[in-house]
């Protein structure tokens, strides 16, 4: 496991390009002064990367946020790392193009750091998704070339999906953002994954609330004298995952970067990956050739 100090510290992806440990994830935080001020309280805390997507139909509250907030502080715009994705009515090679200029508008940049296909199969392309995605990716390229993209990645692809990438790809990908927290490893793709050179990413990695609710993770919460999203953020850093925790409340916000003065025993961490989550409040992980949206 890399030595990670604090939230700023960076993996390097294939290509070069410095990703920090530990993104803040806006999933869930709606358009306006929610995402807004949840974006701003993250920036002044620290957080240096911010995921968002067009899906969540918050990109333009989060880009005013990291706009006013260089304005205001006085950081530049090379010190903040910002992830947005295509959005599932946008595969193909001319509505991918449409839509890294709609959200490079929206949020208010001239480029973005990592961009990404939100899922592979969705339903509107169920008979022809290994052409929808080999023309966003084409699409994808261009903007990486004219450097309007910095880093290219996938998310929610699994190995038939990344291989179909593969076989057009002329940049690979170099992340793929993945549902992963206590009790859901995917532990293949992972392993894929990595050995593409690809960084994993872990959305929800407190598996979207619901792992509060388990016996064990509050014993370990009470054991270690962390919080329950503590542990689950330290939990995926010694994984080797990227946690993209999200919150609006800026003392949790705050709290979820104090992550690096502790470390889980091995055999916690072995017992959270196999964690039994039957019965709680957490999405089943989503077959992405399944899927109704």
């Amino acid at each position: 496991m890399q030595n990670l100090t604090k939230v700023t510290d960076t993996y390097t992806l294939s290509n070069g390009y410095q990703i920090p440990c530990v993104g803040f994830g806006t999933w869930q935080s709606p358009d306006g002064e929610t995402a807004y001020n949840a974006t701003m309280a993250a920036l002044k805390a620290g957080y240096r990367h911010i995921d968002t997507a067009a899906g969540y139909g918050n990109e333009a509250s989060v880009g005013k946020a990291i706009n006013d907030f260089m304005n205001e502080s006085g950081v530049k715009r090379e010190e903040i790392f910002i992830t947005t994705k295509l959005n599932n009515p946008d595969h193909g090679y001319e509505n991918t193009v449409k839509a890294i200029e709609t959200s490079l508008q929206k949020l208010g940049l001239s480029y973005i750091d990592l961009y990404l296909i939100h899922w592979p199969n969705p339903i509107q392309y169920r008979d022809s998704w290994k052409e929808a995605d080999a023309g966003s990716w084409k699409a994808m390229e261009e903007a990486y070339n004219a450097g309007k993209l910095k880093a290219l990645g996938l998310s929610n692809f699994w190995k038939h999906h990344i291989d179909a990438i593969l076989e057009v790809a002329t940049v690979k990908p170099m992340v793929n953002q993945l549902k992963l927290c206590p009790g859901i490893s995917q532990d293949e793709v992972v392993k894929y994954s990595r050995s593409l050179g690809m960084v994993v990413e872990a959305y929800s990695p407190m598996g979207t609330g619901g792992i509060f609710e388990n016996a064990f993770v509050q014993e370990l919460s009470r054991k270690y004298n962390r919080s329950i999203a503590q542990i689950c953020i330290r939990f995926s850093l010694q994984c080797g995952y990227l946690p993209l925790p999200k919150s609006v409340t800026p003392e949790r916000i705050q709290e979820n970067m104090q992550v690096f003065d502790f470390e889980l025993d091995e055999c916690d961490v072995k017992s959270l990956k196999e964690l039994n989550i039957e019965g709680l409040k957490i999405t089943a992980l989503r077959d992405p050739d399944q899927t109704t949206f």
